[in-house]
């Protein structure tokens, strides 16, 4: 299994890092991503009830989308399908699948469109190549990440 055309660049080739390694050297990269998830910006570290909370993973995670000035980095965009949206994850340190996964979902989804945010498939964390070295349910939770991203990013755009 590939990335596939209906990836946007950053997001595939995260895919194809992925699918370019034995299932060792795929967990290992995950703990990467673990490790390069950033900080909570100060607004949401001061204020955590911003954030949404993801029962699906079996970890704390919370998550927030900011969507055209909110998350542009020139704060002038208006909103629409091609407004910029700007991911914010948080999981503890402790669930490295779990903050592997919202890792690569900030990495994956930097500096896309709202229109591209919501045309990634529901399948990518499938497509990582992980689904005999993690849990169905850590798989659960990153694709009930991806979907209240989604969520949110629709919700913005329709506002």
């Amino acid at each position: 299994m590939t990335s596939g055309p209906d990836l946007p660049t950053a997001f595939a080739a995260i895919v194809d890092d992925f699918q370019a390694l034995t299932e060792p050297d795929r967990l290992q990269l995950l703990l990467e991503f673990a490790e390069g998830l950033p900080d909570l910006p100060e607004k949401y570290a001061e204020h955590p009830d911003l954030l949404e909370p993801v029962p699906e993973c079996q970890s704390p995670v919370f998550l927030t989308v900011e969507v055209g000035e909110e998350g542009s980095a020139d704060g002038g965009a208006p909103l629409g399908p091609d407004a910029p949206v700007r991911v914010v994850l948080t999981a503890p340190r402790e669930s490295p699948t779990t903050r592997g996964f919202a890792g690569i979902l900030a990495e994956g989804l930097a500096g896309l469109s709202a229109a591209e945010v919501l045309a990634i498939p529901d399948d990518v964390s499938h497509r990582l190549g992980l689904d005999r070295a993690v849990s169905p349910l850590r798989l659960r939770g990153m694709a009930g990440m991806l979907g209240r991203i989604k969520r949110q990013v629709r919700e913005r755009v329709a506002a």
